[in-house]
């Protein structure tokens, strides 16, 4: 099906919505479905985007800036995942704690804005791993416009260039405790470090990255695209200054390159956690 035709199907559904609250991280997906939420209910579209340690502080001003140029009202609400005793032991299920409380914070403000749905920016793509973050959707009846509309992150990438927003581009982003090895407990300091690190190695040119906390270790994921150029004496130093500056004291270059839920890898099932599919 062509995307324009998937486009068009996304806009039917919201449309014959009563108003939307948007669950809107800044991201890729939730900028999407945020502009087409104003495309077709108007003023019946609230965006809502929350703070944690968990979020870089750059992404919540990323998400300020694009809903004012979307022109949708705005709000950020503080989320406390870090209260919740699943959340910081870090299993295979982390996401759906994280989820849950997001949606329980946001719940409220719907019925307070007199809104008809809280929706979120999962795609059809999504669907191919079994994610925890799913199942507090489904408990809340949350409904994801995106994956009714059979819409995946390339034809979201190619409508979103469509409407010249400029996620359309964006990198791929996942919440800050993605980057800890399951049973390692989430911390504020622990996050703390990755972002500091994370905004360091970008300061130096690279877009698609993450850092993985091993304790003192930090392990470095780069788009394979740029390990070679990670790879120059010059370079490399900076690259070791950087993540050190955070607070590591070794640091380690993946030469398997930047891949979504690597942590994934070691736990069960035929693809390591690709069966879990937490992110990040």
């Amino acid at each position: 099906m062509e995307t324009t035709t998937k486009v068009d199907r996304l806009l039917t559904i919201l449309r014959e919505m009563d108003g939307a609250l948007v669950a809107f991280s800044g991201g890729v997906d939730s900028a999407f479905v945020l502009r087409a939420a104003k495309e077709a209910l108007g003023d019946r579209v609230f965006a809502v985007t929350a703070r944690s340690p968990a979020v870089p502080a750059r992404e919540l001003g990323e998400a300020e800036d694009l809903a004012a140029r979307i022109g949708v009202r705005h709000e950020i609400v503080d989320t406390q995942e870090l209260s919740s005793e699943g959340y910081v032991a870090n299993g295979p299920d982390r996401c759906y704690w994280c989820k849950a409380e997001l949606f329980d914070r946001l719940e409220p403000i719907r019925v307070r804005e007199g809104l008809g749905f809280l929706i979120d920016g999962t795609n059809a793509d999504d669907l191919g791993d079994h994610r925890p973050g799913m199942k507090a959707r489904r408990e809340r009846g949350i409904r994801s416009p995106l994956v009714e509309a059979e819409l995946g992150k390339a034809e979201i990438r190619e409508a979103s260039r469509a409407w010249d927003l400029p996620t359309a581009d964006k990198p791929a982003l996942a919440c800050l405790a993605s980057r800890l090895p399951y049973g390692t407990p989430v911390t504020v300091e622990a996050l703390a470090r990755v972002g500091a690190a994370e905004e360091a190695v970008r300061a130096l040119g690279f877009r698609q990255l993450r850092v993985r906390h091993h304790g003192d270790l930090a392990r470095l994921e780069l788009d394979p695209s740029e390990i070679d150029r990670a790879m120059q004496p010059e370079i490399r130093e900076g690259l070791s200054a950087a993540v050190r500056s955070a607070g590591y004291r070794w640091v380690a270059l993946d030469l398997d390159g930047y891949r979504t839920g690597s942590l994934n890898e070691i736990l069960p099932g035929p693809k390591g956690l690709k069966t879990f599919g937490s992110g990040g």
